[in-house]
């Protein structure tokens, strides 16, 4: 099947600074900088990532304002922005009861899950959140329940741009809960647009009964920025445009619900007139499946 890709380009963001917090986040027992730490602003559309050094810059024209520090394998932090010239953060400690083992398994079935009927690829910028895509549990998985790997398109202008790769369990209101997890899953793509494969066999996953999310991060760190001078039409002023890649690709989907994780907080999106019959709606979802095997 052909499939068809449309690339757009939705609001690239000129940065003039007004204000930037700037810091870096280091491991409160080790001292050690920590990479790729999700920094954000609380209850607002406004974060960044801290660089493989732990330093981070953020936008604010506030900083009496709370930012939000977010690392696996570490406790969250919540404290002022004013205080954020060093952050500490406390590496968790897991419970280690019982190891588990997994010998090689003999591969014998193999299904991708994820595919939708319409295969026609948006892609744009999110911005700094992260976009989910829920896989629901289905009982043909029964037989092949282990996630040997996931498959995500991406359009990028730079080589070897990193993202961000999630896996949550879902909690008893259908939110996306803990991760599955214990370390950061950093991945890196090719330029142009690709659909790449990362190999998960390693975690020992399998697909829970009530599902499971998968969902991208974008990493804001210099080596994913690309830098372009423009005129401002308006003002006739010369800024500096930064873009942020990969961008990922999307599908227009029927969905009952979108998880979005943003201002430290999940937003779930549904539909807005309650006078429709309908629990579904059209909205964009991000183009990842997952392969599982026995």
């Amino acid at each position: 099947m052909i499939q068809n890709r449309f690339l757009i380009c939705l609001f690239s963001v000129s940065f003039s600074i007004t204000a930037q917090i700037k810091g870096v986040v280091k491991d409160s027992i080790s001292g050690k900088p920590i990479p790729y730490v999700s920094v954000w602003i609380q209850n607002e559309n406004i974060g960044t990532t801290t660089e493989e050094n732990g330093e981070f810059i953020i936008n604010s024209t506030e900083k009496n304002k709370n930012l939000i520090f977010s690392a696996l394998g570490f406790e969250k932090k919540i404290i002022k922005a004013s205080k954020s010239i060093v952050v500490n953060l406390k590496p968790m400690s897991y419970r280690l009861d019982e190891v588990v083992i997994s010998e090689d398994r003999l591969e014998t079935k193999k299904i991708e899950i994820g595919d939708t009927d319409n295969q026609i690829y948006q892609s744009f910028d999110n911005g700094p959140r992260i976009d989910t895509k829920f896989f629901p549990y289905r009982s043909a998985y029964k037989k092949s329940k282990f996630i040997k790997s996931v498959t995500i398109e991406t359009d990028s202008r730079i080589e070897n741009a990193t993202i961000k790769i999630h896996f949550y369990s879902v909690d008893s209101n259908g939110f996306p809960s803990e991760e599955m997890l214990d370390k950061d899953f950093i991945v890196s793509v090719k330029k142009g647009t690709k659909k790449s494969l990362f190999d998960v066999k390693k975690f020992n996953l399998t697909i829970p009964k009530r599902g499971l999310f998968v969902g991208f991060e974008k990493l804001i760190i210099e080596k994913n920025k690309l830098e372009k001078t423009i005129i401002d039409s308006k003002t006739n002023k010369t800024q500096i445009q930064k873009t942020y890649f990969p961008f990922v690709m999307y599908n227009f989907v029927e969905r009952a619900f979108l998880y979005t994780f943003s201002g430290g907080k999940w937003n779930r999106q549904t539909k807005h007139n309650a006078a429709d019959s309908s629990d579904k709606i059209m909205m964009y979802e991000p183009a990842i499946n997952l392969i599982l095997t026995n």
